[in-house]
Formats: structure tokens, sequence, C-alpha cells
């Protein structure tokens, strides 16, 4: 058996728990000076102070057992970070579209010039399964450089379903190659394609009776826009619905640009999480509060489309429990910057440093259903650990948008190193 400490850390910092924060509970997090953690294999098995991490040794140990030994002094351990929400397996760019778009050009005008997710959806269709395992290899790989040790991906690019059962298969495998652990979501419901124009009610009854099948048992997660002028709730209720019975936990993308009552009907499935909620109602919210509906905020894509932030500080103030996730995205939203996404929270969502780490690890992980296994520092959970090259956590939010991550155990393998 292989057994590994981390010790002499200036700070360790951990949400604790394996369900989602609510409201004030997300601020509360163990900080333990001279922190040191002990794990086997993938396992953690002590988390505590490096001197109780000796005396633990010495108890519970064979003498002379050999163990790895890592030196964390001056620098801040953390939970590996958890990204819920991402759409990192795409064809082409859409650089130029973002570019006319800083510089006024309207929606129309960008469709006009070919660009929108028409554009994504074309290149992805056309792209080898090889070039976008190489792409998202690529993107993994920096996910991993920033600290990011489980991410969430979701289809949504194909308009036909052997697109995205290409895009799943991609996923597939760099779940198994790579060393971030992918969860997959189908999204097939994420625009309406051409030739169902008008007919969001037939493209519901396509994915229904096409998509779904050949997702069950490889996706985790069902997901739609619902969106005025998409898919409006009656569409989206269906296809969630008919997800759920096939065996998938479900996500919504919730009033994002009008106050559709997305967030209404999330409430009502009680799905795992409701993702964007820019214009979301203080009804629904509480609905979701009381539903136990988890509340995944992406403050880069409204940083990125200069719109209002959703409002973090009211919804942890009125008691849900709110994920954070970067929304890496073509077209309004390449980014999976987390060090921006924290600075983005605490300064302009107004959640605490404390707040935003919980949203990042925990109840990161327990939007995507992996409480359970990580988001926090505890005997018990994956070894997915993060060295900071900080003295506290709370250079989190005062080191702003630099990436302080210096070294990435995930499965208790050391796979970055500073």
């Amino acid at each position: 058996m292989n057994y590994s400490m981390i010790e002499n850390a200036a700070e360790l910092a951990t949400p604790l728990g394996k369900k989602a924060k609510q409201g004030s509970g997300m601020k509360d997090l163990l900080v333990i000076p001279d922190g040191s953690v002990i794990w086997k294999e993938d396992t953690i098995l002590f988390v505590g102070t490096t001197e109780k991490a000796h005396a633990w040794i010495e108890q519970s140990l064979p003498a002379g057992r050999a163990i790895m030994r890592i030196d964390a002094s001056g620098q801040t351990v953390i939970p590996g970070y958890v990204d819920p929400h991402t759409h990192f397996v795409f064809g082409g760019y859409r650089d130029n579209e973002f570019n006319m778009r800083l510089q006024g050009a309207s929606y129309m005008e960008i469709m006009e010039a070919g660009g929108g997710i028409t554009s994504t959806n074309r290149a992805t269709r056309e792209a080898s399964e090889d070039e976008l395992y190489g792409s998202g290899w690529q993107r993994l790989e920096r996910m991993l450089d920033l600290g990011i040790t489980t991410v969430e991906g979701k289809t949504g690019y194909g308009e036909d379903t052997q697109t995205e059962d290409k895009m799943l298969r991609v996923m597939e495998r760099l779940d198994r190659n790579h060393p971030v652990d992918v969860i997959k979501t189908y999204m097939g419901a994420h625009a309406i394609p051409p030739r169902f124009k008008g007919r969001s009610g037939d493209y519901i009854d396509y994915l229904i009776e096409d998509g779904l099948p050949m997702a069950e048992g490889r996706a985790d997660f069902c997901d739609i826009f619902t969106e005025k002028n998409v898919f409006e709730l009656d569409d989206s209720e269906r296809l969630l619905l008919a997800a759920r019975e096939r065996g998938f936990e479900l996500k919504m993308h919730a009033d994002e640009i009008v106050p559709l009552g997305g967030a209404g009907l999330a409430a009502k499935l009680k799905i795992t999480s409701a993702d964007h909620l820019l214009k979301a109602s203080d009804q629904d919210l509480l609905a979701m509060r009381d539903a136990g509906v988890i509340a995944t905020l992406l403050p880069l894509t409204a940083f990125s489309l200069k719109e209002p932030y959703a409002r973090g500080r009211f919804m942890i103030d009125q008691g849900l429990a709110v994920a954070l996730g970067t929304d890496l995205i073509p077209g309004s939203c390449y980014s999976q910057s987390i060090s921006l996404m924290i600075a983005l929270a605490t300064i302009y969502m107004s959640l605490t440093v404390e707040e935003a780490l919980t949203a990042v690890t925990l109840n990161a992980a327990a939007s995507i259903g992996l409480a359970e296994s990580r988001g926090s520092l505890e005997a018990g959970k994956k070894a997915d650990i993060l060295l900071l090259a900080c003295p506290n956590h709370g250079h989190l939010s005062y080191h702003f948008g630099m990436n302080l991550v210096g070294t990435v155990i995930k499965n208790g393998e050391v796979v970055r190193s500073a």
C-alpha cells in the first residue's frame, strides 16, 4: 500500500460534509494552521495538524513503513477545484464573432456573418473524433494547470444524434485517459436546428425518441436551454421528465436572458442544479431553496457579455446553496479561469472568500452529484488536493485573477508540481 502525506502547510482550509452547504453554512471552513493530510492510494485517511499527523503515523502504521512526504511550508492546502458547468468539447473558434460583439455588432449581424451557435455546430459536425479529442485534451490540460480536478462537460453542438454521439465518445475517451474526471451531460436541447425552425415540440420529440436512448447509461445528466423562443417551460418539462424516466439526473440553463420561470420549473421538478439564473425571480429562487436545488452561477459569462451578475449575495442570504462554474464555451465565455471567476464572485457578487471556496469545491461537487466523494478534505474522500503558493486562503480573492496553484494531486498522485 502506498502512503503519502502533506506536512507543514501554512494553512489548510476546507469545507466539510457530503452535501451542499446552504446559506450561512457556506462560510464555515475548517482552517488548520500547520496543516497536514495523509492518504493511502487515492483515499484520504487523516486531516489535522502536522504534529497530530506524525502521532497518527506512529499509532496507525507499522514501524518503518515508507511514506511519501510533501513539505508545504509557506503554502495553503485546499481541495481540488470542481467545475460543474462547461461546454469544453467543440470544433472551431468564434474569436471574430467575439471581437465583432465588442465593437457593437448585433446578434443578427453576427449571424449574417456566419457566427453564432450554428457556426460551432457546423465545425463540430465537420471535425473528426480525433480532432475533438485533441482539442479537448488541451483544454483539460489547462484546467489541470488551474487546479480543476473534476469537470462537467456537455454535448449540444450536434443538431443530430450522430454528432451528439461523437461528442459523448470524445468525453468518454478523455475521462478514461486524462487525469481530470469528466462528468458527462447530454444537452441535445441546446438550440433548435434550422430544419426544426418553428417546431420546437417536434425537436423535443426527436430528442426523446432518438437522443435520449443514445445517451442513456453514458451521460450522467440531461440539460436543456430553457429560454423564451428556444425551449420554453412545457417543452423543457417534457424532455426532463422523459430523461428522468431513463435514469438521467437533471440540470437546467434557466432564466439567463429573460425571467421565463425556469428556476420555478427547476424547483417543481427538484432537479440537481439550475444554472445561470441572472433573471430569476425572488419567488422562484426561494422555491429552489425549499426544493434543495443548487444555484450554479457563472460570473465569467456575465463578465464577458457585460450583463448584470446573478444575485449571489441575495441567494446565499436567503439560504440557497450556491455553486460556481466557468461556463467554458466557444461563443460567449471562452475561459476556464477559476482564479478570475473567484475574483468576480467576491468583488462583484459580494461572496466572501470562504463562500467562494465552498462554491468551487464542495457545492460544485454537489451540483454534479459527487459531494460524497470529493469537494472537501476529510477522511474517506478522494485525495484531490491543491497546494497554493500563498500563506492563507484569503489570497484567493486578495491576489485576484492570478493562478496560485503550484502542486495538483489527483487521485493521490502528483500530476502538477511547481
